[in-house]
């Protein structure tokens, strides 16, 4: 005989799927009309999705000191990929914000910054791996600590991007999102902590159909001693594609170039 207070009530028949609006926590200004779906990733955790174009993620800082380092793929063409040296080399950069698209190896824009509460996220700090992760931080593995586990950025990118036929030599350099690297001029990079504040979010448009993969393991280069990544919150919403006025496209010339190269792609 069940117990009541084991009981779970169904989702209502207005709303038969479960799933809660975790976006009114963190993304409150979104128009409820055009939110597809959010999630609470919690530190450490990873996951990923096909996305189509012309919607929007909202990636959160739900915790001072958060990274979360993001690979992309044509979803259409999956050896086509996000592109760290031609997207910083096309737009004389060494780090991103709003304005700054992502772009892959053929050229086109990937995804587009929007909105940026940070100012910086680092696209040249790679990922945590497990020999520097047992280093830093000891060993935690899954039969002893079950949900306490340790995971480093790079299994939890190769597991996400393995669910699509992906394997080790796929794995591209990522964009370290609220993380904050600078080189000096001996070329060595520092790293600066706690750069992100809860709260702080970004907005990244997704230009083409990609398969988006993200890990909210440590940084690399995070000194702190714990294994104590931050909670990230992301929400996706029908943003539309880039108009003719949009930020990014007047950016540079180059990302007009991106952007028009991969509307070339969906012309009707």
């Amino acid at each position: 005989m069940e117990h009541p207070e084991m009981l779970i009530d169904n989702p209502p028949a207005s709303a038969p799927v479960d799933a809660p609006e975790h976006w009114r926590r963190f993304a409150p200004d979104l128009d409820p009309a055009t939110v597809l779906f959010s999630e609470l990733v919690p530190g450490g955790g990873h996951w990923s999705y096909r996305l189509p174009r012309g919607t929007t993620l909202r990636l959160t800082a739900l915790d001072a000191g958060a990274n979360l380092s993001v690979v992309l793929y044509s979803a259409q063409e999956k050896l086509e990929r996000y592109n760290m040296p031609d997207s910083l080399k096309a737009q004389h950069t060494a780090h991103y914000t709003r304005g700054h698209v992502l772009m892959s190896d053929m050229g086109r824009s990937m995804a587009s910054i929007t909105r940026d509460s940070v100012g910086w996220h680092d696209p040249l700090g790679l990922l945590l791996d497990n020999r520097l992760m047992k280093e830093k931080y000891g060993q935690h593995d899954y039969q002893t600590y079950r949900n306490g586990m340790y995971r480093s950025g790079r299994d939890g990118l190769l597991v996400e991007i393995a669910k699509y036929g992906l394997a080790k030599r796929d794995l591209v350099a990522p964009v370290n999102f609220f993380s904050k690297v600078t080189v000096d001029a001996d070329g060595r990079f520092h790293y600066v902590p706690d750069h992100a504040r809860a709260g702080d979010h970004v907005d990244l448009r997704l230009d083409m159909d990609v398969l988006v993969a993200f890990s909210a393991a440590p940084h690399p280069l995070d000194p702190r001693p714990a294994y104590a990544p931050g909670k990230i919150g992301l929400a996706v919403w029908r943003s539309g594609p880039a108009p003719a006025d949009d930020y990014c496209r007047a950016f540079r010339p180059e990302n007009a170039r991106a952007l028009f190269n991969t509307d070339m792609l969906y012309l009707a």
